[in-house]
């Protein structure tokens, strides 16, 4: 008989010695990536990470797992024996980070507290230890700050303004310039700040600074910022973040020491060389908050030789370990460098996509980890305009090109203000001197962002990269005034808030009022004006297409278009569409073909009707033969008529005044009369759950047999003259297999008679949509009278949720997404549980039924990359969707079929 055994407790503290970059989920990315560096024997700091599992309790109890202090202190004991030193003691002062890291990057959302340990004791030890008083009362006022504003919660703008102070009475401009007296008085004063603002004061006890710290950051993942940040990278907010606590190493401790940020390529084009910024004298939060302006990296040789030569090496070895860009925090400490972070780094659409090719090339990767490397999103960004260099332009200032783009909008100094004017339609740069995780809101709101400080490493400049946001950072000549809400431009020329300018984020360029744009070079080599190997070709061209062929090669999901007429299936196709997925032919009823329906709805005999519909056939052939031409020999799906007949109608209150004034005149209005009882006649209170679909096909006699005989007679004409027609009728909302079956028959029936008037056999699939519940939840009935399912998704997720596209979006889906209800939009991307597993479900009865069922898509999700992967898992044959997101959808169909477990390159 086996004894009771107690289950082993969970460990919530693990030394760098003991992690590696394998274990993100429970050390986060940041602790997981200090541990790899340490087992590489780079020099990090000694320290320990508390896990996200730790967090999760926490969150969940509001009360830090009952071994968690022990657990810190066992680890805390050991850091101390290792240096040599004990936590805040006054003779020789240990000082550790508390810093966080999630699983996945989230620069400066969440909270850091440099420093502590410092007291009014230790200060004295720390400057005797050091050599330097300024030194030691620097770091003091620092962790003051850092600490009031993130664990007690005081208005930073609080300290900063008196800083700015300080240095006003010392007649300065940069922090370095105050002395260590200057320092000690603005110690004071920030103790008396935090006093007054937090009713308590600074506490002294180092070990309740650590704990605090420790709780504030874990606080810091439900802070609104981070929530925020969440939502926009689309990244659980389950998973907690992992506390670091790392032993000081002081970049502040004067011209021989700094802080610095580098990439082993170029995060904004891929290039490879030497990208960073660094700072003498100074924390690594100086760098990032963009407060002081940076050198650099490239400088740092000049500055410090022997760093910079052992920094290289660590960086060569670091990304041919991770195989793939990284991005470090660096610090030099008197001469001697300290590694204080390392990560897979954020970067542009167009450096994503050269450095997937680049590292193929080197062979560090395989094509199937090239296409982990690269994104639907990326691609789409790549595709937008870019500005136009021949256009006569006045350029006002140049920044470091951070985050490439072409942006437009009018300027705004604030997030509030970035958000409202966004809201009311408005698109907006958001100027700033630097911004601050506080300033996230605006950075989503606008269309660009614009600093006068910071580098390629700033705040600004990480966040706008990894939104795929354009942004120009450090354009000095420009003077910021967020006060008075305007910047003034060199020459003196003023931009008051609302003025248009125009930034381009690959240039650093900032031009007054709005530039023209071109089409992407990425657009002209999809539409084929540009050819890859070509001279004049753009490297960025070719790792698209590199890349594309990848995708290609490996997918399964075939890529259709959403494609009404000739124009739009010829562009369709030169973006690599493998055939039409739906062509709407509501769309060929408007323009001059109106006065025809309006006939056919008004008509009061048999007679009446057929004459309109005679007319119409002509019409609706040869939209046919054009389509079947341009797409010849690939499939065209033609969804029948679906929208109400009341759409084909005038606006009912325009004709109702028409026909008052025509009263009111004694003018004849017989015609106007009899559209205005039709539109009344017609009327429905919700007419998208009214007559339209195949409910019309089968209330008006023979608008659909006109429709289905222009497809049979159009095919005809295209065998006849030695095309390869491949046309396929979809019969749309359908709810139950007899409604389809009624149809279906006639259907036949005419093509049958159209095969033996032409001589021709023709081979026409008919299936139908799949858009409502009910057709889903019975599709194995259906599938016994449909060739194949077209999932249309739009509807589809309007009648599971009970929406109202048209209505919901406006009113309430704001707020939905605050609350967290959605993390996106449905109609963005297909719900999985709800809406996917009715996807799932009818896939699965439909083959069942009918083994080689084609199965497909065509609303908006098949060009949605998030999307695009479901329908893979759930073994639809094809996606549709519009021209513009073939490439998109190509790409995604690549990824999905090479997905590999635990790649992950936000």
């Amino acid at each position: 008989m086996s004894e009771n055994v107690e289950p082993h407790a969970p460990k919530f503290v693990y030394d760098f010695t003991e992690g590696n970059k394998d274990l993100k989920d429970l050390l986060g990315g940041k602790g997981a990536n200090l541990a790899e560096m340490t087992n590489l024997g780079l020099p990090v700091p000694p320290g320990f990470t508390i896990t996200t599992e730790a967090c999760k309790v926490y969150l969940d109890s509001g009360e830090e797992p009952a071994a968690l202090r022990d657990e810190v202190s066992a680890h805390l004991d050991a850091l101390e024996r290792k240096m040599g030193k004990k936590l805040g003691q006054a003779d020789n002062p240990l000082l550790v980070s508390v810093r966080s890291g999630a699983k996945f990057s989230m620069p400066g959302m969440m909270d850091t507290v440099l420093n502590i340990g410092l007291s009014d004791a230790s200060v004295q030890g720390l400057a005797a230890q050091a050599g330097d008083e300024r030194f030691a009362w620097d770091s003091y006022r620092r962790l003051i700050q850092m600490f009031g504003k993130t664990v007690l919660g005081v208005d930073g703008d609080l300290f900063e303004e008196a800083l700015d102070k300080a240095k006003a009475a010392k007649k300065v401009t940069v922090d370095t310039d105050l002395e260590a007296a200057d320092l000690k008085k603005l110690v004071t004063t920030f103790k008396k700040i935090v006093k007054k603002e937090a009713g308590r004061d600074f506490p002294q006890d180092p070990r309740e600074q650590m704990d605090l710290a420790i709780k504030a950051v874990f606080d810091s993942w439900n802070g609104d910022r981070a929530r925020l940040y969440r939502r926009q990278e689309r990244i659980p907010h389950d998973l907690g973040t992992a506390v670091n606590v790392c032993s000081m190493v002081f970049g502040n401790l004067g011209p021989d020491s700094g802080t610095g940020v580098a990439f082993t390529r170029d995060p904004a084009s891929g290039h490879q060389g030497v990208y960073g910024d660094y700072l003498q004298n100074a924390q690594g939060e100086d760098v990032v908050a963009g407060i002081r302006n940076t050198v650099p990296l490239a400088e740092l040789e000049r500055i410090d030789k022997k760093s910079y030569d052992q920094l290289m090496k660590i960086m060569e070895t670091l990304e041919n370990h991770y195989k793939d860009l990284c991005d470090i925090e660096f610090t030099i400490e008197r001469g001697r460098l300290w590694m204080l972070q390392t990560r897979v780094g954020k970067r542009t659409a167009g450096a994503a996509f050269r450095i997937a090719t680049q590292l193929v090339d080197q062979g560090l990767i395989d094509e199937t980890e090239a296409l982990q490397r690269v994104t639907g999103a990326q691609l789409a960004q790549l595709m937008f305009p870019r500005f136009d260099e021949d256009a006569k332009v006045e350029q006002v200032a140049r920044g470091i090109a951070a985050s490439p783009g072409a942006a437009v909008g009018k300027a705004v100094f604030d997030s509030y203000t970035a958000v409202k004017w966004s809201r009311s339609g408005e698109k907006v740069i958001l100027v700033r001197r630097e911004t601050n995780p506080d300033d996230l809101d605006g950075m989503i709101a606008a269309e660009g962002i614009l600093t006068s400080r910071g580098g390629k490493t700033s705040h600004a400049a990480v966040v706008a990269r990894g939104m795929g946001k354009t942004c120009v950072c450090g354009a000095e000549e420009l003077e910021v005034d967020t006060k008075r809400r305007r910047m003034t431009v060199p020459g003196g020329h003023v931009v008051e808030e609302g003025d248009v300018i125009s930034i381009d984020g690959s240039t650093g360029k900032v031009y007054l009022g709005e530039v023209p744009v071109v089409p992407s070079p990425v657009v002209e080599y999809f539409e084929g004006r540009m050819h890859p190997g070509a001279d004049d070709a753009d490297e960025l061209v070719e790792a698209v297409h590199r890349m594309m062929a990848f995708a290609d090669r490996k997918r399964r999901l075939r890529v259709r278009a959403n494609a009404d007429n000739a124009e739009d299936a010829l562009r369709a196709r030169r973006f690599g569409a493998q055939g039409i997925g739906l062509c709407r032919t509501e769309h060929m009823f408007l323009g001059d073909r109106r006065e025809l329906v309006e006939r056919l709805i008004l008509a009061d005999t048999e007679e009446e009707r057929e004459a309109s519909l005679k007319g119409l056939l002509p019409l609706q052939k040869q939209d046919f033969v054009e389509l079947f031409e341009a797409m010849d020999g690939l499939p065209v799906t033609i969804r029948l008529l679906d929208p109400p007949l009341h759409e084909f109608l005038p606006d009912i209150t325009e004709l109702s005044v028409r026909v008052a004034l025509a009263e009111s005149r004694q003018e004849p209005h017989e015609n106007e009369l009899r559209l205005l009882q039709a539109v009344h006649r017609l009327h429905e209170q919700n007419p998208m759950l009214g007559l339209r679909g195949v409910r019309l096909g089968l209330v008006i006699p023979g608008l659909f047999t006109m429709q289905v005989r222009a497809i049979a007679e159009a095919a005809a004409e295209r065998k006849a003259a030695k095309g390869d027609p491949r046309a396929e009728i979809m019969i749309p909302l359908v709810g139950t297999v007899q409604e389809l079956e009624i149809v279906r028959e006639e259907a036949d029936r005419v093509i049958e008679e159209v095969e033996a008037a032409t001589g021709t056999k023709l081979k026409l699939a008919i299936g139908t949509m799949i858009e409502l519940p009910r057709a889903a939840l019975t599709a194995g009935e259906i599938a016994e009278a449909a060739e194949f399912f077209s999932f249309g998704t739009n509807d589809l997720t309007q009648t599971v949720w009970g929406f109202s596209r048209d209505d919901v979006e406006a009113s309430f889906f704001t707020a939905y997404l605050e609350k967290g209800i959605f993390g996106v939009s449905p109609f963005e991307t297909i719900d999985k549980d709800g809406v996917g597993s009715l996807v799932r479900s009818a896939a699965e009865a439909g083959r069942r039924t009918r083994p080689d069922l084609k199965l497909g898509v065509c609303g908006e999700h098949g060009g949605d990359p998030e999307s695009v992967h479901f329908f893979h898992e759930a073994g639809l044959d094809y996606v549709s969707c519009s021209p513009f997101r073939i490439p998109v959808a190509r790409l995604e169909a690549g990824r999905a079929a090479t997905q590999s477990a635990g790649s992950d390159h936000r």
